[in-house]
């Protein structure tokens, strides 16, 4: 963040709206007929926001497992920070835990992240090499997710790879 303004801002920016939304009481507060019929889906929404603001990157986990409990307990969330702040440590720390213990490959989160992964890589050997880029990607993509995120990082790895991957190819 202290080398990109603009992730600064957005970071601010992101900060500013969570303060913003545990200081409405109109939103989070009342006890009337409203508070009963709030939406799951508004609860979630800005109880994503809130966690967000810990970049954790795992925001969307952190918020489903907090909405498994009950709704009042949701709302006090939304309105209490430091509550908040203790339950997203502790889902953090559970997810961890898990992430430790897991050895299955075929967890659906692993295989979204290596989705994400090819496309990004997809689109960036479609430019070095538009005629195979899916086969190259496919090579590539055996590599392990760490050296991927450096080729990701930095271009002239990048191209490194592409050619040996051309060769390869070529034999």
């Amino acid at each position: 963040m202290l080398q990109d303004e603009a992730t600064l801002t957005a970071a601010v920016e992101k900060a500013l709206r969570a303060l913003q939304l545990a200081q409405e009481p109109s939103k989070v507060r009342c006890k009337d007929e409203d508070d009963v019929s709030m939406s799951s889906d508004s609860l979630g929404e800005q109880l994503f926001e809130l966690v967000d603001v810990y970049n954790t990157g795992h925001s969307q986990k952190i918020t489903g497992m907090l909405l498994e409990q009950r709704k009042e307990a949701v709302i006090n969330l939304l309105s209490d920070p430091k509550q908040l702040e203790e339950q997203v440590n502790f889902a953090l720390k559970t997810l961890k835990e898990q992430n430790l213990e897991e050895t299955d490959i075929s967890d659906s989160s692993d295989t979204d992240d290596t989705e994400r992964l090819g496309e990004k890589i997809f689109s960036l050997v479609e430019e070095l090499d538009p005629r195979h880029a899916n086969d190259i990607t496919g090579m590539l993509l055996e590599m392990d997710p760490t050296a991927l995120q450096q080729l990701l990082s930095d271009h002239t790895m990048l191209e490194g790879a592409v050619q040996k991957a051309q060769a390869a190819l070529d034999t």
